[in-house]
């Protein structure tokens, strides 16, 4: 009995130990890396969002009756342009009517 309480009582210092030995390490070592690489991935991450806002901002250009507005390729259909309100792609003749 005085065995298991002795293992307890050393587990529980221990445990305390540690936790408090943890706030001891310098910001710098945080997962191992250093300021420059933390600055370094933060620029690829502001890189990467802006590639992303850059593509959905694009603008698909509009198409008059009668123009083409689609592409086949194989069984997949390219869209070329947007047909104007009230008109739709023919995905048949790939034209806007």
């Amino acid at each position: 009995m005085d065995s298991v309480r002795a293992a307890v009582y050393l587990s529980v210092c221990l445990s305390l130990l540690t936790s408090l030995c943890q706030g001891q390490r310098s910001p710098e070592t945080l997962f191992g890396l250093t300021d420059k690489e933390l600055a370094a991935l933060q620029d690829q991450a502001d890189s990467s969002v802006s590639l992303s806002v850059e593509k959905k901002a694009s603008v698909i250009p509009r198409c008059d009756v009668g123009e083409r507005c689609a592409m086949k390729h194989g069984p997949r259909i390219g869209r070329l342009c947007d047909c104007l309100r009230g008109t739709a792609c023919n995905t048949f003749f790939l034209r806007c009517y």
